[in-house]
């Protein structure tokens, strides 16, 4: 049997198309974001299995939540699989979202920002020899035109220098879209927060399962794949297809939307 393509191959036409696409509301204004003019904050902690004191060990546990980050491998993959181009740096990823939900497949463009590997003083300490330090590591993306949603959220890892305690953090600022078709628009009405809070838990308990398989067995990559295999035929009604065809087409034509005073991934 010859083996699938990987989906990055598969949908190299629509990451082409979202690397032209701009986001779909006004990210230089993220930090005024809140819930009084119509976005809702999440916020997401999962502790990780601890490390000694000190920086981040090679094959420790911070570095191994790192790679499991980068390679998109923790959202619940059927719900949420992201394909990108693995030969493109971080800072520079677009990622095609394919999402999942009872028999439909949506796709939706995110672009990659804000990348950080950095040590920080913690709020209210002095960081002398240490203490009141973080190791950090991590990134946000913002959803593009076309997206049902509009915002960003942010992925981070965090080593305390003095505890050795280390934290996966996922911070997500959003609110609902512009969905021109009802159906769909009803059913993200219904089940949207459902689905966000799925992905967040489920973010974090698959994140902490491959750290720990990692430790376990030594590995320097997660343990399962971050591109599955392509779509079967079939699996996609026609209908759908049609309609996230035309979704990608029109990405790289539209303005972008307003959002900053209307109500993720």
């Amino acid at each position: 049997m010859t083996p699938r393509p990987p989906l990055s191959d598969v949908q190299r036409a629509r990451l082409e198309s979202y690397a032209k696409a701009r986001a779909n509301f006004d990210d230089t204004r993220i930090s005024e974001y809140n819930a009084e003019n119509g976005w809702r904050i999440d916020d997401y902690e999962q502790e990780l299995p601890a490390e000694p004191p000190g920086h981040p060990l090679p094959g420790g546990s911070f570095y191994a939540a790192t790679e499991v980050l980068r390679n998109y491998s923790f959202p619940p993959p059927d719900l949420i699989t992201g394909v990108f181009l693995p030969d493109t740096p971080l800072e520079d990823r677009v990622m095609v979202l394919r999402g999942r939900f009872l028999l439909f497949t949506f796709w939706f463009g995110v672009r990659v920002v804000n990348v950080i590997d950095e040590v920080r003083l913690l709020p209210g300490k002095d960081g002398a020899g240490g203490d009141g330090q973080e190791a950090v590591w991590g990134y946000s993306y913002r959803t593009l035109e076309g997206h049902y949603e509009r915002g960003q959220i942010d992925f981070s890892v965090h080593k305390h220098l003095r505890t050795g305690r280390v934290m996966f953090r996922i911070h997500a600022v959003s609110q609902t879209g512009a969905i021109p078709n009802p159906f769909y628009r009803l059913g993200f009405r219904l089940f949207g927060r459902f689905l966000q809070r799925r992905f967040a838990h489920e973010s974090m308990r698959r994140l902490k399962a491959q750290v720990q398989e990692m430790l376990l067995t030594g590995a320097s990559t997660p343990p399962e794949p971050s591109r599955l295999e392509t779509v079967a035929p079939g699996e996609v009604p026609d209908s759908v297809t049609e309609k996230v065809e035309e979704q990608a087409a029109r990405a790289a034509h539209q303005p972008a939307s307003g959002g900053s005073d209307a109500s993720q991934n």
